[in-house]
């Protein structure tokens, strides 16, 4: 078995018990691969146990498919969810030993592989981004993951065509743009090899989807959508995104591609979400599909969460009463950045004005009746109309038009200063620094303390232990005062502070 590193003391005859049980928990975590099928499937998959002696254990797709297995049709690998941020979350800690720096660079280099960095790119470039040499970053995965950067882009960008072929009706030609793929050649040869059938024979075997494109993303259960939910509607950004109705939708500008997106939750089998796209958003499909999974943190291990937590007699009840409970993230990062600028010093609802009124007066009339319903909320009909700035387009509009909006002069220029050092790439929000630098970096920005580098870390970059200690609302759940005070108490919290954070606020709010 590959994998060691990832899976540390644990057995294959564990995993394979895991397996027998088919236990939801592990669902993405490993996969296991049939040797005399030459199939590889979720350890979830309804299909009858094999022997123990038939099998193997993967920690990825893409390991299983470098091994020679295929995925399975039934289970569907494609749509499983990540094997979870707790590796990631562990080496963001501050620290600086070789180790850490390794498995933060595969930590960034996969986020990025999984937005399709390597889709029309070389290894070269992403390497440059990262600041290592290509060989070392190929080193770095081969050693963590088992395959190479080019494997892992590959085997993304065939789950990609492999789910679209299944669940949409779009044409071959369409699909294998969508998923990342050069040439509708290359992806029949590639895809033929690696599935054991050709795009056409699977379409005629498994399509049957309908007209456009809804995407299924799986989840581990349990999920707290309701509150999930409930927390963007409070954060939504007036004319950009909206929630009514048990759904979430808005407009989103990636990439120069500007279109909109609805999510809805299904409780079961299992929980999973439900991705509708619009067709402007066809060719950034790929990094659409990873950032919507990091928005909604779909790939974390609520168990190991709720094991680290509920040792915390403060935090124990909290966790056992809302045990699905999961970080929101954000779909643009900088939006995140300016609306937790905005918020400084000013209630969630008077924030949520300020950023709707900074989306209309510097951002883009976006018309989304075409390609959305109308979600119902408090009786009106509202949908999303504007897309949001793009930080050069913040930087064009200067700091005197953003004061104007409403803002005192000192926030007004905090704004503008981020978006600037954004534009000219002086800071970067794509997760490839560990949370010592990152919020280091931030604070020495104008406007920007530790609790906004740490509220940015935790729903722009999704940094699993990012804590905002000078949060009066955590403060006031602990009983405590300052910032060094609540820092020495999460230690304990470590490596989920961020989602103890989620179990004050909502502590907190449930309270009020």
């Amino acid at each position: 078995m590959g994998g060691a590193w990832y899976f540390g003391c644990v057995t294959d005859d564990a995993l394979y018990q895991a397996m027998v049980a088919r236990d939801p928990r592990f669902d993405g975590v490993f996969f296991v691969a049939v040797r005399t099928t030459g199939i590889y499937c979720r350890p979830i998959c309804p299909a009858r146990t094999p022997a123990r002696s038939r099998v193997a254990f993967y920690q990825t797709a893409a390991e299983a498919e470098h091994a020679g297995f295929r995925a399975c049709f039934r289970c569907r690998p494609e749509v499983a969810p990540g094997p979870g941020n707790e590796s990631r979350s562990l080496h963001l800690r501050p620290g600086h030993a070789p180790v850490d720096a390794v498995d933060t660079l595969v930590a960034a280099a996969t986020a990025r592989i999984a937005e399709g960095a390597l889709n029309d790119r070389s290894l070269d470039e992403l390497a440059a981004e990262l600041k290592v040499s290509a060989r070392h970053l190929r080193r770095a995965l081969e050693a963590r993951l088992g395959v190479s950067p080019v494997e892992l882009a590959q085997s993304r960008r065939l789950a990609l065509a492999k789910q679209l072929l299944q669940d949409t009706a779009l044409p071959l030609t369409d699909i294998a743009f969508a998923a990342g793929f050069q040439s509708v050649r290359r992806f029949n040869a590639v895809f033929a090899e690696r599935m054991g059938r050709s795009p056409s024979d699977l379409r005629r075997a498994h399509g049957g989807g309908g007209q456009g494109v809804t995407l299924r993303l799986d989840v581990r259960a349990p999920y707290d959508w309701d509150r999930m939910l409930g927390f963007l509607r409070e954060r939504a950004i007036p004319g950009v995104e909206t929630v009514g109705d048990g759904r979430y939708a808005r407009v989103v500008h990636l990439n120069g591609k500007t279109g909109t997106i609805e999510v809805r939750f299904t409780p079961s089998p299992g929980g999973r979400l439900a991705l509708t796209v619009s067709p402007e958003l066809m060719p950034v499909l790929m990094p659409l599909v990873a950032r919507v999974r990091r928005m909604f943190d779909l790939d974390a291990r609520p168990d190991q969460i709720a094991a680290s937590l509920g040792r915390d007699k403060l935090l124990a009840p909290m966790v056992k009463r809302r045990p699905g409970l999961r970080v929101p993230g954000a779909i643009d990062p900088f939006e995140a950045a300016v609306r937790a600028l905005l918020g400084q010093q000013v209630s969630v609802a008077a924030a949520t004005t300020l950023a709707g009124r900074f989306a209309a007066q510097i951002g883009t009339p976006f018309d989304a009746g075409a390609t959305l319903g109308t979600p119902q909320e408090d009786g009106a009909a509202r949908r999303p109309t504007f897309r949001f700035p793009t930080p050069r387009e913040v930087v064009a509009a200067g700091a005197e038009r953003i004061g104007k909006l409403g803002l005192p002069r000192t926030r007004a220029t905090a704004i503008h200063t981020l978006a600037r050092a954004i534009a000219n790439g002086d800071v970067v929000l794509d997760g490839s620094r560990d949370l010592e630098t990152f919020v280091g970096e931030l604070v020495e920005l104008p406007g920007i303390g530790p609790w906004t580098a740490h509220y940015l870390a935790m729903r722009a970059l999704h940094v699993p232990d990012a804590f905002p200690a000078a949060d009066l609302g955590v403060q006031k759940v602990l009983g405590m005062r300052g910032a060094k005070a609540a820092e020495a108490r999460a230690e304990a919290w470590r490596p989920y502070r961020a989602y103890a954070v989620l179990h004050l606020w909502s502590h907190l709010s449930e309270a009020s």
